[in-house]
Order: C-alpha cells, then structure tokens, then sequence
C-alpha cells in the first residue's frame, strides 16, 4: 500500500514538473522576444508614454540573472550584441 501511495505522488510530481518546465519555456520565449523588442527600439521615435513602458520592460529584463536572459534569448533564438 505505502509504495503505491509513494508512486501516486511522484507521478503527481512528475505531473508537476513537466507543467512547470512547460511554463517555465513559454515565460522564456516571451521574455527573449521582449528583450529583442526593447534591444531594437529607437526612443527617438516613440511616444513618451511607449518610452515608459520600454523603460520599465528594460529594467525588469535587466533585472534577470545573465543565465537566465541567455536562457531566454536562446528560446527564441536571438543573441546578445553589445
């Protein structure tokens, strides 16, 4: 009984995991599009309101560990100049 209790929760686990990773991917693709939309931007030619939001989409992007900006670019296969 207890062994099947314990395969019950790691299937529930596994579950979880393969949901999270899943998650976890598409957060990345979307993170790695906004940062190559941001890195493309010309302020110049933008509204003030849009230069806000570019703004605080920069500093969040910013905000991520070198390891997981890469992760994200790589998602959508973009890379970093600079």
């Amino acid at each position: 009984m207890q062994s099947s209790i314990n395969q019950e929760e790691i299937n529930m686990l596994r579950s979880e995991v393969e949901l999270l990773m899943k998650e976890r991917h598409a957060l990345l693709k979307v993170t790695g599009a906004a940062a190559g939309l941001v890195a493309e931007l010309d302020s110049h030619d933008l509204p003030q309101g849009t230069v806000e939001a570019a703004e605080l989409l920069a500093t969040s992007i910013n905000s991520l560990t070198e390891e997981t900006l890469q992760d994200a670019l790589n998602a959508v296969h973009a890379a970093i100049v600079g």
